[in-house]
C-alpha cells in the first residue's frame, strides 16, 4: 500500500496571502474613516452665535457714583465739658444697651463746681428769706429785697447749670447699638464737644452716603429708586431709595451730599465703612421707556447710528438702530428695535444679512435698570 504525501506550501505563497489580507483590512478601515457623518446640511452651513433679549428701560441714563455704608442712626457722642478721661468702658465692635455707661471724666473739678453752685444757691435762699422778714418789718427797702430776689434766682440758675454739666460728664448709650469707633483713650484730655465714641444703631437700617456734582444733583429728588452693589457681596444687588438730598454743596469738595437708604435685608451683615457702588435712576428718566440691549450687540457704529443682527427663526437679519445713550454695559435705542426681540451678541461680526445661525447658548437678560 502506498501513501501519497502532499508537499508543504512554499514560503513565498504564504507571504503573498498574508500581505493581501493586510491590504484588504487597511482599505476597509480607510473607507470607514473617510465615510461622511450623517449631519444635517443646515447645521453644517449655520454659524454659531449667542443671543440676548432686548428689554424695556428708562429713557434717561442712570447716575453712577461711589459711597460708604453707614448706620442711619450713627451718633458721635461727646462730653459737655472738657477734662481728663477717667474711664472708657467699651471697645470698638462692642454691642451696648440703652443706658449703659460708655465713658466718664474725672469728676473732681466738675464736682467741685457743682458743690460751689449748690452752696451759693443755698446762701442766696437764706439771704432772701431774711430779706423778706426785714422788708416786712420795714428794715430794708423794696429795692434791696428785689436785689436779693435776683441774686437768689441767679444762684438757682447757676446750680442748675452746674448739675447739668455734672450729668454730662459721663456718656451713656442713648439706645441699643454697636460701638463703631473709639476716638480717644483713657487719661487723655478731651475738649468740650469733641467726639469720644461713635455709636451706630441698626434699628433703622443702613444708608450709603455719597456726593454728586451740580449737573447730577439737579436730576435727583427724594424717593428716586437706586441700586447698590458691594464688593463684599459681588453677586447681589441691593434695592434702595434716595432718602436725603442736600440743598447746599460741601465746601470741602464742592459736591452735594446725598443719602441712599438700603431696603431691609435678611441674612446680610452690612458694616459701616464698606465701599458701595450706587446707580440712581432719576424720576424724569422713568416717565418714559426705551429699548435696551447689551453693548456687545452693536456693530458698524457711527455717531448715533449703528446696526444689530436680530434673530428671525434660524436666520440673522441685519437692522439699523439709533442709539440714545450708553448706560454701563447696556445701550438705549430710540428706533429700530422693540423689547423682547433677540439680538445676536457674539458672532455678529462674522455675519451677513440672511445668514443661517445656530444658537450656542443664550445669555440671561441683564438688568438694565432698577424698576419700581
Amino acid at each position: 500500500m502506498s501513501v501519497r504525501r502532499t508537499a508543504p506550501s512554499s514560503p513565498s505563497r504564504l507571504s503573498s496571502a498574508v500581505l493581501a489580507g493586510i491590504v484588504l483590512l487597511t482599505l476597509t478601515a480607510c473607507s470607514a474613516k473617510d465615510a461622511p457623518v450623517d449631519t444635517p446640511a443646515e447645521e453644517e452651513e449655520s454659524i454659531p452665535v449667542r443671543t440676548a433679549p432686548s428689554t424695556s428701560g428708562p429713557a434717561g441714563p442712570s447716575i453712577g457714583t461711589n459711597g460708604l455704608i453707614a448706620s442711619e442712626d450713627e451718633m458721635r457722642l461727646s462730653f459737655k465739658t472738657g477734662g481728663i478721661i477717667r474711664r472708657l468702658a467699651v471697645r470698638e465692635g462692642d454691642v451696648v444697651r440703652k443706658g449703659q455707661l460708655l465713658a466718664e471724666l474725672e469728676l473732681a473739678e466738675v464736682g467741685a463746681q457743682a458743690e460751689q453752685a449748690d452752696q451759693a444757691a443755698a446762701k442766696a435762699e437764706r439771704d432772701l428769706e431774711r430779706g423778706e422778714r426785714l422788708h416786712a418789718d420795714q428794715v430794708i427797702s423794696l429795692e434791696t429785697l428785689q436785689n436779693l430776689r435776683t441774686q437768689a434766682a441767679v444762684a438757682r440758675a447757676g446750680r442748675k447749670a452746674a448739675r447739668f454739666n455734672l450729668g454730662y460728664s459721663t456718656i451713656v448709650a442713648p439706645r441699643d447699638g454697636r460701638v463703631l469707633r473709639r476716638l480717644a483713650e483713657e487719661r487723655e484730655f478731651i475738649p468740650p464737644g469733641q467726639p469720644v465714641v461713635v455709636l451706630g444703631s441698626a434699628a433703622r437700617g443702613h444708608v450709603v452716603r455719597t456726593g454728586l456734582a451740580d449737573r447730577e444733583i439737579v436730576r435727583v429728588s427724594l424717593g428716586d429708586i437706586a441700586e447698590v452693589r458691594l464688593d463684599a457681596y459681588p453677586d447681589r444687588v441691593f434695592p434702595a431709595t434716595v432718602s436725603e438730598v442736600a440743598a447746599a454743596a460741601d465746601p470741602r469738595n464742592g459736591l452735594f451730599p446725598v443719602e441712599v437708604r438700603i431696603a431691609p435685608q435678611t441674612g446680610v451683615v452690612l458694616a459701616t465703612g464698606l465701599v458701595a457702588k450706587v446707580d440712581i435712576v432719576p424720576a424724569a428718566s422713568r416717565r418714559s421707556t426705551l429699548t435696551h440691549i447689551p453693548i456687545a450687540a452693536l456693530i458698524e457704529g457711527r455717531g448715533d447710528q449703528a446696526s444689530v443682527f436680530v434673530l428671525d427663526g434660524a436666520v440673522a437679519r441685519k437692522r439699523a438702530v439709533t442709539v440714545a445713550f450708553f448706560n454701563g454695559e447696556r445701550v438705549a435705542l430710540t428706533t429700530g428695535l422693540k423689547p423682547d426681540e433677540r439680538v445676536i451678541t457674539e458672532g455678529a461680526l462674522y455675519l451677513q444679512d440672511g445668514d443661517r445661525v445656530r444658537i450656542v447658548a443664550d445669555l440671561p437678560p441683564a438688568a438694565s435698570t432698577p424698576r419700581n
